[in-house]
C-alpha cells in the first residue's frame, strides 16, 4: 500500500538557491504518477525498475530548474535496494550527506519518512531539505500484469491519514481525491 504523493510547485521553495540536490523515492512518488497518468508502474524490458511517468517529471523538474537559473543535479542509485528511501541503509545515507554537501538545498521527492530520513542525513551539511511532494493517503491498489511484464496499478481507494502534529493541533483531514472510496486512517494509537 504506497503512500498516494502529490506533487509540490518547487520553483517558489528554491526561490534565492542557486543550487539543488533531487532526492527522488522511487516507490510511492513512481506509484503515484502512474496511477494519475494510467501508464504502467514498471516495464521490466523497456525501462526495467523504473517508472516512465515518474523519470518523466523528475527531467522535466530538472530542466525547470536549470531554466530559473539553478545548477541541479539527481541524487540516484541504480540498485534495487536504493529504489525506496525510508528505507535506506546508514552507508546510502552517508552518500547522501557527503553529495548534498555541494548543493545550497536537497529536493525531496517522496513521503514525510523520506523528507526526515534526508533531514537527518544531511543535518551537519549546509543545505535545507525542501519537500517536494505532499501526501493525500495511502493508496489501495491492483496490480495487473501484461505482456511482456509490464506491471499496473488500479487504485482501489485512497485511506485519508491524519498526521499527528497537525491532529494535536486541531486540524482535522480533507478528503484526498474525489470520486474515489475513501476512508480515515489514524496514526495516532488508540489507548483503551
Amino acid at each position: 500500500m504506497p503512500f498516494y504523493l502529490k506533487e509540490l510547485d518547487i520553483v517558489p521553495r528554491v526561490a534565492g538557491l542557486r543550487s539543488v540536490l533531487i532526492v527522488p523515492c522511487r516507490f510511492c512518488p513512481a506509484a503515484s504518477l502512474a496511477v494519475r497518468e494510467k501508464k504502467s508502474y514498471i516495464e521490466l524490458f523497456r525501462k526495467f525498475l523504473r517508472t516512465e511517468a515518474y523519470e518523466s517529471f523528475i527531467q522535466a523538474l530538472k530542466g525547470r530548474l536549470k531554466d530559473e537559473g539553478i545548477k541541479t543535479a539527481v541524487f540516484d542509485s541504480k540498485l534495487p535496494h536504493h529504489f525506496v528511501a525510508c528505507m535506506w541503509t546508514s552507508g546510502r545515507r552517508r552518500k547522501l550527506a557527503k553529495c548534498a554537501a555541494e548543493f545550497e538545498g536537497v529536493v525531496v521527492l517522496g513521503c514525510e519518512a523520506t523528507v526526515e530520513i534526508v533531514r537527518d542525513s544531511i543535518r551537519s551539511a549546509d543545505c535545507r531539505a525542501i519537500e517536494g511532494m505532499e501526501n493525500e493517503g495511502i493508496m489501495s491498489v491492483l496490480p495487473t500484469v501484461s505482456f511482456p511484464f509490464n506491471i499496473s496499478l488500479e487504485v482501489q481507494g485512497i485511506t485519508s491519514v491524519i498526521k499527528k502534529d497537525l491532529f494535536l493541533q486541531g486540524h482535522h483531514p480533507v478528503p484526498v481525491v474525489g470520486g474515489l472510496n475513501h476512508k480515515s486512517f489514524d496514526l495516532i494509537p488508540k489507548r483503551v
